[in-house]
């Protein structure tokens, strides 16, 4: 069998400082492009077959104002990928495909001309020495410097995302002792343009060149685990193995998710505009990201980043209350308070004159949820969204950690004939895409250090101000009391968990799965720029 080892290296350009030169146009820059490598590296005994990648020496541009003036000229760097496969001993032949990508995880280049001419071009040639004029998602393109020195390859001075330079790529060996080797040129250049390029100062590209056996997964599930994640606690986010070694890492929630945890991590997401500046009505936060269904597939868990109005959910149903109406003291989003809006939980007075905690008969959840803010999103963004099965086990006090919390969730029965589920399975045709938070969600989100604290207790100074998901308001969880027919979980305006009728009104932030395939773009989970997903 082939074992696998990712290596990685990073492709940085970046415009540290211009200056231009008084009575001249001339730009001169301040620079650093560094080459990359992604890999997999196969190492195995005599009777199987060894194919290793390599990427040569990083591609470092360093370019400032003495070697990028006036007649300067262009500047380039280059380096090789290279494949090799060495055949078995036993049969002394191999065969095997691979797959070669050119990755931009983020860029702020701009053009600075007013017709848009080429400043950062790839040029790329495969193992015959032919240059690779085609990549799906590039423009190849012959840009001219001001010496007249034309180059040929890729303009990728503004471009992002993931670019397959090969696809089962063939690479076969007939011996043991002599390896087959195959070899890719990738060279960068800044095209002098002789001209003001003042408005690339202080920008930047983040980019990889990747070769590996398999096809690249470009979900964002995979981005957030293999590129944000590196150990537990870094970029606010933790590995729920139950195995970690931190602080209360014995309180983790063993189901192999990542969540993101403290006071205010990066964890951003612009979801239903394509604006380039999100909207704040459309940012989201991480959650986590989770396999719910233990199949191996992740999806990414989000939660509206500030409260709904009523012109997102709607005024329709029994469940819809009027503005917000409770303290707002502790606010902390910038919404103007007087629109946002409340809603009760389930007005089912069937069952109570308080309501009842039976989600499957909530209105907030079929109507306002599941059938306006899916309008609200419309259908370009709404089918990113995982149709999911919602845990509805009870619990009988708020006084439990976020772990016991997990445990009830997915194992305790509801109010009496209550379903402890409620998905596809048993929806009745209705939509299951969007939920509420569950306490589990609100306990992990604060930093490790409070995860052995009841979440009636998580009011405390020490708590709310390290716990990205508190916000201030009262709000609903979807979680009910399994001893009572009408009283629900929600977070008290001031941060800790509490039970409440479910005919009561609270603001509300929709939940939901995005769906396993879905692609990360760009961006850093900052609120300035949040992470951005394939539409």
């Amino acid at each position: 069998m082939l074992e696998k080892k990712n290596i990685e290296k990073i492709l940085i350009i970046s415009v540290i400082a211009i200056f231009v030169v008084v009575s001249a146009t001339f730009a001169f820059f301040q620079s650093q492009l560094q080459g990359s490598e992604e890999g997999n590296i196969n190492i195995i005994s005599e009777t199987t077959d060894r194919l290793n990648f390599d990427i040569s020496d990083e591609i470092n541009l360093n370019i400032n104002q003495f070697n990028f003036g006036v007649g300067a000229g262009n500047l380039n760097r280059s380096a090789t990928g290279t494949a090799t496969l060495l055949a078995n001993s036993k049969t002394n032949t191999a065969s095997y495909t691979y797959y070669v990508y050119f990755k931009i995880n983020s860029n702020d280049f701009v053009y600075t001309t007013s017709d848009s001419k080429p400043e950062i071009i790839l040029t790329i040639t495969n193992p015959s020495g032919q240059e690779v004029t085609s990549i799906e998602g590039l423009n190849y393109v012959t840009a001219t410097g001001a010496d007249g020195i034309q180059v040929k390859g890729f303009d990728i001075t503004i471009a992002d995302g993931l670019f397959a330079v090969a696809e089962n790529y063939a690479i076969s060996s007939n011996s043991s002792t002599t390896p087959t080797t195959q070899e890719w040129g990738f060279k960068a250049t800044f095209i002098n343009l002789d001209s003001d390029q003042q408005n690339n100062t202080g920008k930047n590209m983040d980019a990889k060149i990747i070769m590996q056996r398999e096809e690249y997964d470009n979900s964002f599930a995979s981005y957030i685990i293999n590129d944000v994640y590196t150990a537990d606690g870094e970029n606010g986010l933790y590995f729920h193995d139950g195995v970690g070694s931190y602080t209360n890492a014995d309180q983790e929630a063993g189901d192999n998710s990542y969540r993101y945890s403290g006071a205010n991590p990066n964890n951003y997401v612009c979801f239903g505009s394509d604006a380039d500046t999100c909207p704040d009505e459309y940012l989201y936060r991480i959650i986590g990201v989770f396999d719910e269904d233990s199949d191996g597939k992740y999806n990414v868990k989000l939660i509206k980043a500030d409260y709904t109005t009523s012109a997102m959910l709607g005024t329709n149903g029994r469940d819809y209350v009027g503005n917000y109406s409770s303290s707002t003291s502790q606010y902390k989003g910038s919404m103007d308070t007087s629109t946002i809006a409340a809603y009760r939980w389930n007005y089912d007075t069937s069952v109570s004159s308080y309501g009842s905690n039976n989600w499957t008969t909530s209105e907030l959840n079929k109507i306002n949820l599941n059938i306006n803010y899916i309008t609200y999103l419309s259908n370009l963004w709404s089918d990113m969204i995982e149709d999911s099965t919602w845990h509805l086990g009870g619990m009988t006090s708020s006084s439990n950690t976020a772990k016991s919390f997990y445990n009830g969730e997915r194992n305790n029965a509801g109010y009496g004939s209550n379903p402890t589920t409620y998905g596809p399975e048993n929806a009745n045709g209705s939509s299951t895409k969007i939920g509420l938070m569950y306490p589990s969600d609100y306990g992990y989100a604060a930093y490790p250090d409070a995860w052995a604290t009841n979440l009636n207790s998580y009011s405390s100074s020490t708590i709310t101000p390290n716990n990205w998901l508190y916000m201030g308001l009262s709000e609903w969880i979807i979680t009910p009391y399994s001893s009572s027919s009408y009283h629900v979980f929600y977070l008290r305006s001031n941060g800790y968990l509490g039970s409440h009728r479910a005919s009561s009104g609270c603001s509300v932030r929709p939940v939901f799965y995005l769906k396993s395939n879905i692609s990360y773009v760009s961006g850093d989970g900052t609120k300035a720029s949040p992470f951005r997903i394939a539409v």
